[in-house]
């Protein structure tokens, strides 16, 4: 059966937020990513500021708005720094865009050829969870840096001789981020079913996975998830709603400081995890911590003999660890990278296991917790 909704991959992650060209510095500094391709007003937008910051196969666009009238500082201002547009790689952007709205997708954009001297992209987009999009690109005939619109960026500033002064920006020092896992939504309590329903419907995903609100609690506070996948794994999307606990879960919290549904943690993999980890400590960013214990009962719960692990070097970095009847995974949280407690990371190596980490649910979750006392959130 032909499938009338093929989906490549993520294109990329643009987020809104207050000031592009300092988030820019944050993700090359912190997270070793590199300015690729630039729009603002020296290319001619005159409504917003661009820069597009890669690693691996990772591409987030940092957008910010030049005034109190932009729809980008009212989304920044109501938000906080937060992803806009999850963006998908599609060999056809008008069909899917046309599949998507025949299957009950709302339209946020109609398709768009973009056209310059290295060929065309073809763009549409559809409303998501809150104020989130899902753009489709075909940029199959395009050899550009990035899109129409932009320009690539230099790693060196123009010679004192000369007049014109291209875009530049120093690289970033690579920790090994290779691409996008997956990337996991918090919606309202209730709704977690529709937007289920609303993936399988249109996007034509189906469940990988559910987790009820005894997988995931502690005494205080309870969430509930399900993950929809492309059934290859190159698009996860687990989507979270609170359950109803003692107190404030973290996905209330979330939706708090948010203000509506939104992306709430970007999966991003890699093939060594305690020396991207160490680099990105080196960087100055920030994880959150289980307490050693967990480590101790590690040792003792799990099957080393098919683990190819130094658990001590795991404890070092405090990443955790999570088997299943495919293999196992490493994995590791960042606190939240704004001021808000909203949007935050993951760093995921995966040896078969297809999962999420279930049994590190409990202690992650504690964490979590500890985190939001410290805030006066719980």
């Amino acid at each position: 059966m032909t499938d009338l909704m093929p989906i490549q991959g993520y294109h990329h992650l643009e987020f809104f937020v207050g000031n592009a060209k300092q988030a820019a510095q944050y993700y090359r500094t912190a997270f070793g990513f590199s300015a690729v391709a630039y729009a603002g007003p020296e290319t001619g937008v005159r409504d917003r500021a661009s820069w597009v910051m890669a690693q691996g196969d990772i591409r987030f666009t940092l957008t910010a708005g030049l005034g109190p009238e932009s729809p980008i500082v009212q989304h920044a201002a109501r938000h906080g720094d937060g992803v806009r547009d999850v963006a998908f790689a599609v060999p056809d952007a008008e069909q899917a865009f046309a599949v998507a709205i025949q299957r009950g997708a709302e339209a946020f954009a109609e398709p768009v050829v973009q056209e310059d001297e290295q060929g065309k992209v073809v763009t549409a987009a559809i409303k998501a969870y809150g104020d989130t999009i899902h753009s489709f690109v075909d940029a199959s005939n395009y050899s550009g840096a990035y899109l129409p619109g932009y320009v690539g960026v230099s790693e060196q500033p123009a010679p004192s001789a000369g007049t014109a002064t291209p875009v530049f920006a120093a690289p970033g020092q690579p920790v090994g981020l290779r691409l996008v896992d997956h990337i996991v939504a918090n919606v309202e309590l209730g709704r977690m079913d529709d937007w289920v329903n609303f993936y399988a419907d249109v996007m034509g995903f189906t469940q990988l996975v559910h987790y009820d609100d005894e997988a995931i609690s502690t005494e205080y506070s309870a969430l509930m998830s399900k993950v929809l996948w492309d059934g290859e794994g190159r698009i996860k999307l687990p989507i979270n709603e609170p359950a109803r606990g003692k107190r404030k879960s973290q996905i209330e919290e979330y939706l708090d400081f948010y203000h509506s549904p939104g992306v709430q943690h970007m999966a991003l993999a890699t093939d060594d995890i305690v020396a991207t980890v160490a680099a990105l400590r080196a960087n100055g960013l920030r994880f959150m911590r289980v307490p050693d214990t967990y480590y101790a009962e590690q040792r003792a719960k799990l099957d080393w003999s098919a683990i190819d692990e130094d658990l001590d070097a795991l404890r070092e970095q405090n990443i955790l660890i999570d088997t299943d009847d495919e293999g196992y995974l490493l994995q590791i949280f960042t606190e939240p990278v704004q001021d808000r407690p909203t949007v935050f990371f993951e760093v995921i190596e995966r040896h078969g296991s297809r999962g999420f980490g279930e049994g590190n649910f409990k202690a992650l979750f504690e964490a979590i917790e500890r985190e939001q006392a410290a805030r006066g959130n719980l």
